[in-house]
């Protein structure tokens, strides 16, 4: 991982041309941090908006792929211990076909899970242009409140970005915690 020093000099000495690489491998901090910049004058805003949107989709891209065309390069019995037998990617494809908007949207509000989510997505075999769709849906608004608040207070990118971790870490548990909560209860009735 860079740190957070290291990007501000890659971003703000060799401007918009670092960002599309560094989108895509870091995220949200370097969408926080080109905005901060933007904010000082040293990039385009707009530029910055564009590129970390479409880094953003292109990342997102590449974990679909991975899990579309990945997955087959693993043996079944590594499959096997990840808990991807064959009848639970079935289950997961259907749930993708009828729910796989929702769950990416999920997913990529939640942070800290959309990266299974984009994979199992791939898995699935969710259809590429809904994905695309379903991610850009998430992707806009996303992005748009990350550069918001890199304009507005990047000069605190660490505890910006320390906060983005435990929220979406909380989110996750919640939502584990909700859906055991869910299927004990169900068992219970059944």
């Amino acid at each position: 991982m860079t740190s957070e020093a290291d990007l501000v000099q890659l971003l703000s000495g060799h401007g918009i041309a670092f960002l599309v690489p560094l989108a895509i491998l870091e995220g949200p901090i370097v969408t926080i941090l080109a905005a901060w910049l933007a904010s000082l004058g040293l990039l385009d805003l707009r530029q910055v908006i564009v590129v970390v949107i479409v880094a953003d989709l292109i990342g997102d891209a590449m974990l679909y792929l991975l899990g579309r065309f990945g997955l087959e390069l693993l043996p079944a019995r590594a499959r096997q211990r990840m808990g991807l037998s064959r009848r639970r990617l079935v289950r997961m494809m259907r749930l993708f076909q009828d729910k796989g908007a929702k769950i990416l949207v999920m997913g990529k509000l939640t942070h800290a899970a959309g990266f299974a989510v984009l994979i199992a997505a791939g898995a699935a075999r969710m259809p590429f242009m809904t994905f695309l769709a379903a991610n850009f849906a998430a992707t806009l608004p996303k992005s748009l409140a990350l550069v918001a608040l890199g304009y507005l207070f990047g000069a605190a990118y660490g505890q910006i970005s320390n906060g983005i971790y435990w929220a979406s870490l909380a989110a996750v548990v919640t939502v584990a915690m909700v859906l055991m909560a869910r299927k004990s209860l169900m068992k219970r009735c059944a």
